[in-house]
């Protein structure tokens, strides 16, 4: 037993000297009880609706006094009024706004006649979530609308909802492949940049790194662009053989390859810069394997991968901002769900490199050349 105690002894003593150790192993079910709460089932709101009001009559004003009360009461969506029905689509398709309103230019006469007037919801349902949730409170919306009117019996007479899908259904598991594209690329990262480097300092091999007339951009360049390399690889195999699986049209169509390959490796950059800021100091190998499960939360879960953003809390909205897996998920879904053009994913794009010049100006920084 002395000699067992020993090993326990030694054990617990470099468990000690790890006080970060103790604090993730501590904090994190409280994060992924807090994260994870919060991010299903919330009540999604402060969507956008494009009103395109080709009527003018008092009856359409109507619907944009009642589409006005919803933003301002229980702030489901927020509205912006379209005069051209072709930039309200293309908005929509980018995915600029959820849904387009569209009242008809015959939409008063038809409602003084009560023959049949009729609106139509022009909506972007590859989120399910936030499809049914605006065709409920349209719906409502129109309910109300009819109520006011001289009677409410229903009767052909009333005002109806059209709801137009721009895209084809779109089932969970589809919905479920961007996010799963962009923790392939991470999982990469980790194994492949994080783990492996903490490993190199431990046994000793970067100090071979150290006596070499390398500079320390170009060390970490190296590491960045191999572990890059290897998450382009991981990515662009999950996406084809995902796509594949999941049903989407036209998977290996060549344009939206070209795009999704320039997604993949912008990301893949990001967040290999990302991992290598957050390792540059480390030295124990333990703490990259603790880390991933607080990041893993963290960073998939406030994306918007599996539950619409806006059906989180402030708080979290202030995490998805300037979460890298943000933009990822949504640039891979304008690709993947919607095949959109660069159009839609620039902004995407743009921040993912931003981001990655930022995390590795800051890693060189930090990153010392002595033992």
């Amino acid at each position: 037993m002395q000699r067992t105690w020993a090993v326990i002894d030694r054990e617990l003593r470099r468990f000690r000297r790890s006080p970060m150790l103790i604090v993730i192993s501590m904090v994190f079910p409280i994060v992924q009880l807090v994260v994870l709460g919060y991010a299903f089932g919330g009540n999604v709101k402060h969507l956008k609706v494009g009103i395109v009001d080709q009527d003018r009559g008092l009856p359409a004003v109507k619907i944009r006094e009642l589409a006005g009360a919803v933003a301002a009461g229980s702030q489901t969506f927020e509205t912006s009024d379209y005069s051209d029905s072709g930039k309200a689509l293309d908005d929509l398709r980018n995915g600029r706004i959820n849904g387009v309103l569209t009242i008809p230019p015959d939409f008063s006469r038809r409602v003084h006649a009560k023959n049949q007037p009729q609106v139509a919801l022009i909506e972007d349902n590859t989120d399910n979530f936030v499809s049914a949730t605006l065709v409920a409170t349209v719906g409502n919306l129109m309910s109300a609308f009819n109520k006011d009117g001289p009677t409410t019996k229903r009767i052909p007479g009333e005002a109806t909802l059209a709801v137009v899908e721009v895209y084809p259904y779109v089932p969970y598991v589809q919905y479920l492949l961007p996010g799963s594209v962009v923790m392939s690329i991470f999982m990469m990262v980790m194994i492949g940049g994080g783990i492996i480097f903490i490993d190199d300092k431990a046994r000793g091999l970067h100090e071979g790194y150290l006596v070499t007339p390398i500079t320390k951009l170009e060390l970490i360049a190296g590491f960045n662009i191999s572990g890059t390399i290897k998450a382009v690889l991981a990515g662009a195999s999950i996406m084809i053989v995902g796509s594949l699986i999941a049903g989407i049209p036209n998977p290996l169509d060549p344009m939206r390859m070209i795009r999704m390959l320039a997604v993949i490796t912008v990301t893949a950059f990001a967040l290999i810069s990302m991992m290598f800021l957050l390792m540059v100091r480390v030295t124990d190998p333990l703490m990259p394997r603790a880390m991933f499960g607080v990041l893993n939360t963290l960073l998939y879960f406030p994306s918007g991968a599996v539950y619409p953003q806006q059906g989180f809390p402030v708080w979290m909205h202030w995490i998805a901002v300037v979460d890298p897996f943000t933009y990822a998920v949504h640039a891979f879904k304008s690709l993947l769900l919607k095949n959109t053009g660069f159009g839609a994913i620039g902004f995407d794009l743009l921040y993912l490199t931003v981001f990655s010049a930022i995390a590795m100006t800051a890693a060189t920084m930090l990153f010392k050349r002595t033992l």
